[in-house]
């Protein structure tokens, strides 16, 4: 499985940005997606989910109603489009992939077994 992310860039504080990530090397039904970001000096954190088959999201409490996860099966594309960004949501971001992730495993950096490289997002106020 490949992932190649892309779309960052710099963003006025309040502004909106998308971000993309291209999937290829198998089917994807069973899968789910997700963004994922680390700042400067933090851990990588959780930023929203979306299953591939069906489109359940779930979105990190700071982003919720800001952000939007979404996916394009005809692609093989996910996006996250960020709206009302803040300085708070620079960060590089990275899109990841799974199987067999049950709910309660969404928010988990380990629960993911393919991540792409990473595309920087940066708010200035």
């Amino acid at each position: 499985v490949q992932l190649q992310a892309s779309g960052g860039g710099l963003v006025q504080a309040g502004g909106s940005l998308s971000v993309s990530c291209a999937a290829s090397g198998r089917t994807f039904s069973t899968y789910v997606m997700g963004w994922f970001r680390q700042a400067p000096g933090k851990e990588r954190e959780f930023v929203a989910a979306i299953r591939w088959n069906g489109g359940t999201t779930a979105y990190a409490d700071s982003v919720r109603g800001r952000f939007t996860i979404s996916r394009d099966k005809a692609k093989n594309t996910i996006y996250l489009q960020m709206n009302s960004v803040q300085p708070e949501d620079t960060a590089v971001y990275y899109c990841a992939g799974g199987t067999g992730i049950i709910l309660s495993q969404l928010r988990q950096n380990h629960a993911y077994g393919y991540w792409g490289q990473g595309t920087l997002v940066t708010v200035s106020s």
